[in-house]
Formats: C-alpha cells, sequence, structure tokens
C-alpha cells in the first residue's frame, strides 16, 4: 500500500475480543436469569437447547441474517410461550444477556492500539454483531458506528462498506477496513473498492482463492506501528 488511508473501518467481534467467550458467559446469565424467574423455560430450554432454537428461527427467517438481536428475541419468545412462561419476561432475560455479552476480554494489544489509531485517523466500527460501544466504553474512539441490524444489510455485503465510507465522508479507496474474517473483512471491503487488513491472530492459512488483503498483521498493534512508521505519516493526521 503506497498510500496511507483517510480512515480506517474497524471490525469488532474477534478483531478487538474474542467473541465466543463473551457469547457464552451471556448464555450463562440467561440461563441464570429464566431459573430464577421463568423455571419452565429454563428447565425445557437449557443452554444448548436455547442455543439450537436460535438456529432454528435463524434458519426459519432468512430475512433476519443481519440482525441478531432480533433472532434472539423471537427464539427467547418461542421458547417462553412453548414452556408456559410469560412472554413479557422476554425484554429482562435480553437484558440479562446483552449485559453480559458486552462485558468482552479486550486481546492485549487492542485498548491501546484503538487509541492510537483513533487519535490520527477517524475511525468507524463497523459489525454484524450487537455490540454496544457505550457498554463496552469504547465509544470515545470511534467518529462513527455502523452495525448490520441498523442498516438491513451485513458484511460482506457492499452496501454496509459504502454507508460506512459515506459517515466517514471519506471515499472507499480511502478507507482501509481491518477485520479478522477473509470472506466477511477483506473480500467484502475488496469487492466495495475499500482497502483492507487481515488482522490474523491465530496465524491461519490464507484461504485458497480468495483475493489476498492489502496488509496482514498478527496484531492491532502491528497495524498501528506499520501506519505510524509510513513516510507519509504526520502528527496531525
Amino acid at each position: 500500500m503506497e498510500t496511507l488511508p483517510r480512515a480506517l473501518s474497524l471490525d469488532l467481534d474477534d478483531t478487538l475480543w474474542p467473541i465466543w467467550p463473551s457469547i457464552e458467559r451471556a448464555e450463562r446469565a440467561l440461563d441464570e436469569f429464566l431459573r430464577a424467574h421463568c423455571p419452565r423455560t429454563a428447565q425445557r430450554f437449557p443452554i444448548h437447547r436455547m442455543r439450537r432454537l436460535r438456529d432454528e428461527v435463524a434458519t426459519q427467517h432468512p430475512h433476519l441474517a443481519h440482525d441478531y438481536t432480533q433472532q434472539r428475541r423471537i427464539s427467547l419468545e418461542r421458547a417462553l410461550q412453548e414452556s408456559g412462561d410469560d412472554v413479557g419476561r422476554a425484554d429482562d432475560a435480553l437484558e440479562a444477556f446483552y449485559a453480559t455479552r458486552n462485558q468482552v476480554e479486550f486481546y492485549p494489544d487492542a485498548m491501546a492500539a484503538l487509541a492510537r489509531l483513533s487519535a490520527r485517523w477517524p475511525v468507524a466500527a463497523l459489525t454484524n454483531g450487537n455490540a454496544d460501544l457505550g457498554r463496552i466504553g469504547i465509544q470515545a474512539h470511534f467518529r462513527v458506528f455502523v452495525s448490520a441490524r441498523d442498516e438491513g444489510h451485513a458484511k460482506p455485503e457492499a452496501p454496509i462498506f459504502l454507508a460506512t465510507c459515506e459517515r466517514l465522508g471519506v471515499e472507499p479507496a480511502d478507507v482501509l477496513h481491518v477485520g479478522d474474517d477473509p470472506l466477511l473483512d477483506v473480500v467484502g471491503a475488496r469487492r466495495a473498492g475499500l482497502r483492507s487488513c487481515w488482522i490474523n491472530r491465530k496465524k491461519d492459512s490464507w484461504p485458497a482463492g480468495l483475493p489476498r488483503p492489502d496488509l496482514e498483521f498478527a496484531t492491532l498493534a502491528g497495524l498501528a506501528d506499520w501506519l505510524e512508521s509510513h513516510p507519509d505519516a504526520t502528527e496531525n493526521r
């Protein structure tokens, strides 16, 4: 990459923090809530059965592929109704889940690297998930927040990338999208005309047949180091 980007677009789950530990903790929090307040649902839908129900709902509602929150709401309401518990408890149950889902554990390099990047470039959060930047405590580092749920499109579809560029006020060719997923992040960004950076924390091999990213680093700190050492880097970018 010969010239530096004017802005960055950053994936969240599995780029700043590992998502599955948070999801598993959130599932346990939901189960504890149901055991305390909706015991018939807890008995009929333990964690593994609730997970299977959510998968069934996702398959039955392909138009909600971009909206994990609505998928989970439908799943929970169905579980409550089938078990004979009060469907009105769905909101409180979802809050128990999402409060814990947003208690993330950052990768060791992530917070310092994010602070370095956001101090010098406008950064957009671009996610297919339902992380809450305010609850997590990192909202100040992002110029804009773009989610699949709000946009009605999910990565790797081009519209969500283009919406991110529009909200940043920067042309796609001048935006570097950063993420962990070869298809969703790298290929999706490339198809929409953005540049791409693969954060390859697991040191995986690049999938055969996919166009390679413009940049690849094992950590977000590696990207920050590279950008700051680039000949075009300036203090006031």
